[in-house]
């Protein structure tokens, strides 16, 4: 059988008989993987810790019918302990790997893989608050998938101008003659935090006001509910640590 390996971050794992996992990741060059990692629940395994949801790791696999089976695993980046340790970076990471894998159901990029390698590091050093960078993560991730929100421009016709209709349906802020009736609005604030989110900007987002905030998850959960055709299942756990704090 043919052997090859590949960088890949852990999405999420399944159990398999009674020592085994089926490990789903996301690689480096081939898209989204899943394979039989045989062995791993049971306590004296080598690479069992390496195969968990959140950690990067150099992987070998032998190439199989319908799933590869892995046979070494190198650990490049031990997110996973880090993570789990805040409830908070929990959940968005749970999120995060969620709707990786849902957005490469079909293949998998290069940019998606270092996007998603990047928001998890940053989690696991608590660079920025779990739900910024959270929402900054999915709201990059739909542009690579090719479903880039517009926070200036309108996004059906294109002119230019300071909007505060929003339809997520339409990929974001519409001008008025665009604007179907009743369409909700967003204030200022909250489209430029969802801008500096979008871009990058750390310095702004993290100098929004918590109702801005809130307000730009609000749309970051609906753009991703609409685009996935259905929620990530992880956003409601992330709402219930916010309604608690």
């Amino acid at each position: 059988m043919p052997v090859y390996r590949d960088e890949v971050v852990v999405l999420r794992t399944h159990k398999l008989g009674e020592a085994d996992r089926i490990v789903t990741m996301l690689s480096r060059s081939r898209g989204k993987i899943r394979a039989v990692a045989k062995g791993v629940r049971r306590t004296g395994s080598k690479f069992g810790s390496r195969l968990e949801p959140f950690m990067v790791a150099d992987v070998q696999f032998y190439e199989g019918r319908s799933l590869d089976t892995i046979t070494q695993a190198e650990s490049l980046g031990s997110y996973g302990a880090e993570i789990s340790a805040d409830y908070g970076s929990y959940t968005a990471a749970s999120a995060m790997v969620e709707a990786a894998d849902r957005l490469t159901e079909s293949e998998g990029s290069l940019q998606q893989y270092l996007l998603l390698v990047g928001a998890l590091r940053s989690l696991s050093k608590h660079e920025h608050g779990p739900r910024l960078t959270l929402d900054s993560y999915l709201l990059r991730a739909f542009s690579l998938a090719g479903w880039a929100p517009s926070f200036g421009a309108c996004s059906r016709c294109g002119t230019e101008g300071e909007y505060s209709h929003v339809v997520v349906q339409l990929g974001g802020v519409v001008c008025d003659d665009c604007a179907p009736s009743g369409s909700p609005r967003l204030d200022t604030d909250t489209l430029s935090l969802l801008g500096a989110l979008l871009s990058g900007d750390w310095e702004y987002a993290e100098g929004a006001a918590e109702q801005t905030a809130s307000r730009a998850s609000g749309f970051t959960a609906a753009y991703a509910q609409w685009h996935l055709e259905r929620g990530l299942r992880s956003l409601a756990h992330l709402e219930q640590d916010r309604s608690r704090g």
